[in-house]
């Protein structure tokens, strides 16, 4: 009894759980009041009249000005306040997705202050200011069931690197669980990624409004990188066609009919692309008609060049006009109506009819830019697999 006692005086003498004393050190900071109290500079503001007021901190610039638009933009003038902030408001403008850039003493510069951005490669990121419609546009995102995008890596045997690729999957794809669907390869301009189809071209978002009205098929859209090397040539060149060909046919095709309930066969494919992309679309495409269908290209400046041989880039598809016909569900070729490359679009769809090959030829208003394209997927996708 008496070394019991002894043992609970002695653990009573130590310290709990190894507890130490604690002395606060000194702590000036306030979460409160964060940033001086100083406002938020906003920019873009969209106001209800489709007005849009743009700014920029800029209290050492000369002179600061506004590039508004894709195509054709023109310096537009912005004013200095006290502060430092350049200002300018504009439009009101229609309804549209648009880019811009501010030049700050001649330097082109992004928005700092949103976080909308176009990006690519070759100096062509810009901010991005989105001007909603009423009713909403085709590719504004509705009120409507939402599908899924999905990015996936693979090996890339020609390249021999690892690449990465976009998969829009339809709503109908998790509620129809047992149903296939047909797939469209999409392929980007120069410049871009495979990430551009997604974002810029809202490639999903379109595919939704027009399911929601019943005016498409449910579709994947697989979105591949149609770059080797980040120029034009590594994308046109014929041998950066023959890699990118392999690469689609030997390598992203199989993973996506491995890894999702796609169908499998000719009919249920479909190959598209804009500028670049759109070469790629139209070569690869014609030259593998057991594996396509269905041939799309927007704007391409390939198929635009004075020195293009069609005869030469896809062999024997001019000469046998009936067996083309056959075996194609459709050719599709088409451009902006303000765009370089619309006589060379022209040119084509009058070989194309001189020699008897069936081909849609579809022109709308704009420029190289991704309000044509948007609009010209929009037109495409009820056509495919019907």
């Amino acid at each position: 009894m008496r070394v019991v006692l002894a043992l609970a005086a002695l653990v009573a003498m130590l310290p709990v759980c190894g507890q130490v004393p604690f002395t606060p050190k000194a702590n000036a900071y306030r979460s409160t009041g964060m940033g001086g109290g100083a406002p938020r500079l906003v920019s873009p503001e969209v106001g209800s009249d489709r007005r849009i007021t743009f700014r920029v901190k800029a209290p050492k610039a000369g002179q600061v000005e506004l590039l508004f638009g894709a195509w054709n933009s023109k310096p537009q003038a912005m004013s200095r306040n006290s502060a430092g902030v350049w200002s300018v408001t504009i439009g009101p403008v229609e309804p549209q997705i648009y880019t811009y850039t501010f030049l700050l003493d001649g330097a082109r510069v992004l928005d700092s202050a949103n976080p909308a951005l176009k990006t690519g490669a070759h100096g062509l990121d810009a901010s991005v200011v989105e001007v909603m419609g009423s009713p909403a546009r085709f590719d504004e995102v509705r009120a409507v069931p939402h599908g899924s995008t999905h990015v996936l890596q693979y090996m890339s045997t020609p390249l021999k690197r690892l690449r990465a690729l976009y998969v829009y999957v339809p709503p109908q794809y998790e509620a129809e669980r047992r149903r296939k669907f047909p797939a469209l390869y999409l392929r980007h301009g120069s410049g871009d990624t495979e990430s551009n189809w997604s974002a810029d071209g809202r490639a999903g978002v379109i595919l939704e409004n027009l399911l929601a009205e019943g005016k498409a098929e449910p579709m994947l859209i697989v979105m591949t990188n149609g770059d080797t090397d980040q120029t034009w040539v590594g994308g046109s060149s014929p041998q950066a066609m023959q890699a990118l060909g392999q690469e689609l046919l030997g390598d992203v095709i199989p993973l996506i009919e491995k890894r999702y309930r796609v169908r499998v066969g000719r009919e249920h494919r479909a190959i598209a692309g804009l500028s670049m992309g759109g070469g790629q679309a139209f070569t690869i495409g014609l030259r593998n008609l057991g594996m396509f269908a269905w041939v799309a290209e927007f704007s391409s400046g390939l198929l635009s060049d004075v020195n293009f041989d069609l005869k030469a880039h896809v062999p024997g598809f001019l000469e046998d006009a009936k067996a083309s016909n056959a075996r194609l569900k459709l050719l599709y070729v088409s451009c902006g109506d303000a765009d370089p490359r619309i006589p060379g679009h022209e040119n084509l769809s009058g070989l194309l009819h001189s020699k008897g090959i069936r081909h849609e030829y579809v022109t709308v208003p704009g420029g190289h830019e991704w309000v044509v394209w948007r609009k010209l997927l929009a037109d495409l996708l009820p056509r495919l697999f019907r």
